[in-house]
């Protein structure tokens, strides 16, 4: 399926909200600290960012733009300070209350797609926690990255002069030196993130990580 609709992208952020919250609940208190892979952010900051970006309205996105002087890193640490709980407790049950909302910044909808499995890895990764994810929703995802620019949050640029190829899906794009791995960590190189080694091949995989730095 090349494209989704609204109410299909909204079900699978739905069930990836779920999922994480079941990988989260019990974490000891000690292990809400643990760097993510979003540098600066602890695993509890990025839970916090979660419940900030589903409580987004389009007028409460641009509110935030023009309090923060239009600086995006601005905006979303001040969304993380407002929704970060006294205890990872509390920011938890509030990610609870808002996993069944529809609402966002305004943006294409697969982007709460790119949210909800690049943050979810963002958090696991650095726990050692394994989702298997349904394969259209990372699709999905990635296919946005593509075809979206790096200044406004994709990762187009990065994908330049290779092809990428998942082991574990139906899906190849570009052309040029191959990149071989799992849809998602094809997903999390091509939106800036780290991936375990190995688990990216080919010869274009080193190119890809001179891309990212």
């Amino acid at each position: 399926m090349a494209s989704r609709s609204s109410s299909d992208v909204w079900r699978a952020v739905h069930e990836e909200r779920r999922a994480l919250l079941r990988d989260l609940d019990g974490l000891p208190d000690d292990a809400w600290h643990t760097p993510s892979l979003c540098p600066g952010w602890t695993v509890h900051d990025v839970l916090a960012h979660l419940v900030d970006t589903a409580l987004t309205t389009r007028t409460g996105f641009l509110h935030s733009m023009i309090t923060a002087r239009f600086d995006f890193d601005r905006s979303n640490a001040a969304g993380v300070r407002k929704h970060r709980g006294n205890s990872p407790a509390e920011t938890l049950e509030a990610f609870r209350s808002v996993q069944h909302r529809t609402s966002g910044p305004p943006a294409p909808p697969a982007t709460r797609l790119v949210e909800a499995v690049v943050h979810g890895e963002d958090i696991r990764r650095p726990l050692d926690l394994v989702r298997r994810y349904p394969a259209e929703p990372v699709l999905a995802a990635l296919r946005h990255q593509l075809k979206t620019s790096v200044k406004v949050g994709g990762g187009r640029e990065l994908a330049d002069g290779l092809r990428l190829i998942a082991s574990d899906a139906a899906f190849e794009h570009g052309t040029g030196d191959e990149v071989r791995g799992p849809a998602v960590a094809l997903l999390l190189a091509v939106s800036g993130r780290p991936v375990r080694a190995g688990e990216l091949d080919g010869d274009g995989a080193a190119v890809l990580r001179l891309m990212q730095a």
